[in-house]
């Protein structure tokens, strides 16, 4: 039998994905202010989050958001009101006015120097939390080629092992991205996928399978995500879990 990575909930579509982990979402937040005071949370860009933090913001009354603040796993080097821009999705949908400034930790995508703007976010990054840091919570996707925040197949970026934000580059337009490293990802206190599509099913399976996969792992960015003292969770839906 094959071995699994993670706890995983499937749920039946699109809508139970955003209600469900929403409440996860919000009993990592719960804890986190509980045990600290503060829930640092990082954000997934893409298609499937949105949902998500529609969910969150119509359950505002269940947290206290002057406790959040809210960082990005990743940007694409875009103006933060381009249709691509992480940003603009969020901020339309969960941080709107909910939000102070500081609270909001953005990547600047419309940076002029996409090098100089990853090392800016990680001195934001360790001043505001530890060094090395560490998240309460990363939400992250997952790409039909195995993706996960601005870390994509063969790519430098998905490599590097000393520093916690850097530049990387995607297969498609915007190329020019922004994104948190393994290193960082794997010290999270949870890494919370969330995986929607029958066109994702194989690289989900690819991601999640926990024997040998020494001679992909390289290319399955996913795969590698492995939090040293944390919590691993997927919610999938079926279209994504082939059932």
């Amino acid at each position: 039998m094959k071995k699994i990575r993670g706890r995983q909930r499937i749920v039946d579509n699109a809508r139970d994905l955003a209600q469900v982990s929403a409440v996860v979402i919000l009993e990592c937040a719960k804890s986190a202010i509980a045990a600290r005071g503060r829930f640092h949370f990082a954000l997934a860009g893409g298609s499937t989050p949105r949902a998500t933090y529609t969910a969150l913001a119509q359950r505002a009354f269940e947290t206290d958001f002057t406790r959040w603040h809210l960082w990005f796993g990743d940007e694409r080097c875009v103006p933060p009101d381009h249709e691509d821009s992480n940003y603009r999705m969020a901020s339309e949908t969960l941080i709107g006015d909910r939000f102070p400034e500081r609270q909001v930790h953005r990547l600047h995508g419309e940076a002029a120097d996409p090098e100089l703007e990853a090392r800016r976010y990680q001195r934001e990054l360790c001043e505001e939390l530890t060094i090395p840091p560490r998240l309460d919570l990363v939400l992250l996707g997952l790409g039909a080629d195995g993706h996960t925040a601005g870390l994509f197949p063969g790519t430098a970026a998905l490599d590097e092992k000393r520093r916690w934000v850097t530049r990387g580059r995607a297969p498609k337009p915007p190329v020019e991205r922004l994104t948190l490293t393994l290193p960082t990802l794997c010290r999270a206190r949870a890494a919370l996928f969330l995986v929607s599509g029958a066109d994702k099913a194989a690289a989900l399976a690819a991601a999640r399978d926990e024997g040998d996969t020494r001679s992909r792992t390289a290319s399955i960015p996913a795969r590698r995500v492995e939090p040293e003292s944390g919590v691993l969770l997927w919610v999938v839906d079926r279209a994504a879990a082939g059932s």
